[in-house]
């Protein structure tokens, strides 16, 4: 991914050089020229095409933000409530995930939205112990935050 974002950057300055214009928008012309043109060309290009990755990155951001967006509309709920009748808890949460980045990531992700946090985590890395403001179905949980935001971590990481 590294070569091709390197290899990206020359053709949009070559593209520069060969216009004789040096301003922002010819090297964003020849940016989209040669990301274009590594698309075409991915087959003699090591590894996947990285605009994939960018878009994967992107999609994970939209998502947090869905979420972090729903969480807030129920912690808002929440507040507004004339009477508390929820069941705080904790639970487990079993990852797959391998590197400490990403678990690192998918810690983060889950502290950043309203009403759970990340408590710690397992000696050997396969659990996640989280802290939720209100658990009706632990199942439940556990499944959506695998669905979510693990799948999108595996997307952006794998």
């Amino acid at each position: 991914m590294p070569f091709q974002i390197i290899l990206n950057i020359t053709i949009a300055i070559m593209w520069m050089f060969l216009n004789e214009s040096y301003s922002f928008s010819v090297f964003v012309v020849g940016y989209l020229f040669g990301a274009l043109l590594l698309f075409f060309l991915q087959r003699f290009v090591p590894d996947e095409f990285y605009m994939k990755r960018v878009v994967k990155i992107i999609a994970l951001i939209f998502l947090f933000i869905k979420e972090l967006l729903l969480s807030n509309i129920a912690i808002l709920k929440w507040v507004y409530k004339p009477k508390l009748d929820m069941q705080p808890g904790i639970f487990a949460l079993p990852i797959d995930l391998k590197s400490n980045w990403e678990i690192t990531l998918l810690a983060n992700l889950i502290t950043l939205t309203p009403g759970t946090l990340s408590i710690a985590i397992s000696n050997d890395y396969s659990y996640i112990y989280i802290h939720a403001m209100d658990i009706d179905n632990v199942e439940e949980e556990i499944n959506s935050i695998k669905d979510s935001f693990e799948r999108a971590i595996k997307e952006v990481t794998r």
